[in-house]
Formats: C-alpha cells, structure tokens, sequence
C-alpha cells in the first residue's frame, strides 16, 4: 500500500479532475458573458476540455482500471466507470463534430460537465479509497506510468494537431 507522504495515481488522477473541474467553470464563465468573442474562446475551451478528458480517460482505461479490477473483488464500480466514459466519449464526439458554440453546444458541454462531476464523485470517494487500500497495487509506482503515458499522448494529439 502507497504511503500517504507520497504522491499516487489516486493524486495524478484528482489533480486532472480540478483541472477540468476548472476549466468547466470557465466556460460557464463564458457563456453567461455578453462579450463578442465569447464565442471563438467557448470553442477552444471546449476542444481544451474534450483532449484533456479524452487523454484522462484513455489513461484510466489502459492502466488504473485494469490493475484496479486485478486488485479488488468489487468491480462494479469499475464496470460502471467504463460505462460513464462511454457516455461522455460520445458527447465529446458530438461536441468536437460542431461547428459553432450555439445553445445546443453550451447544452452539450454543460450535461459533459455533470457526468465528469458525478464520475469524479464517485471515484474519489469510492474508488480511490478501496485503490489505496488493495495491497497488491503500487500506486506510487503507477503514478509515474500514468504520467508518462499521458505525456506521450498529449504529445501524439499535438503532433496530429
């Protein structure tokens, strides 16, 4: 089990949540604003939030989930996360395919924002605490792996930019 002095996957993972937790309220910030380029910025935010989710996510399914699901007898949380991605994969699709930030855009990533906060909810209250305390996961260990494959990620996404 990881000792709390040092930092864990459990941590990296948080860290990405108040990142996009953040740049929600931004883009709420936006759209309650009068401001003509208000509009262009909601655009780019929301490509912001859709390639930091997706990276995020990617990273969940390839190598927090797995090891996860090896170390706990109660998966159906896990399960359950699965399906919450699959949710917000297509709404990050839908969100990406638009071709103006129009109410059914604001609509759209405001519902991506409330599934992203019910899956944060339920991952830091319950399945981050039954992570940390399986002893067959390394935490600490898997925090560097998820780091580094996050920036390798976020590295194709720019290259394909």
């Amino acid at each position: 089990m990881a000792t709390r002095s040092a930092k864990d996957a459990c941590d990296l993972l948080d860290a990405d949540h108040r990142a996009v937790k953040k740049m929600f309220k931004d883009y709420e910030e936006l759209t309650n604003s009068r401001a003509r380029s208000a509009g262009q910025k909601k655009m780019e935010l929301a490509q912001q939030i859709c390639n930091e989710l997706k990276v995020h996510a990617q990273i969940e399914e390839e190598i927090f989930y797995p090891a996860l699901r090896g170390a706990i007898k109660e998966t159906d949380l896990i399960d359950e996360a699965d399906v919450e991605h699959a949710s917000a994969k297509d709404l990050i699709a839908q969100i990406e395919a638009a071709g103006e930030a129009d109410d059914m855009f604001d609509a759209k990533v405001k519902v991506l924002g409330e599934y992203i906060d019910h899956h944060v909810k339920e991952e830091k209250n319950e399945m981050f605490p039954k992570a940390r305390a399986a002893r067959k996961l390394d935490l600490v260990a898997m925090r560097e792996e998820l780091e580094a494959r996050k920036e390798e990620l976020k590295g194709e996404m720019e290259a394909t930019a």
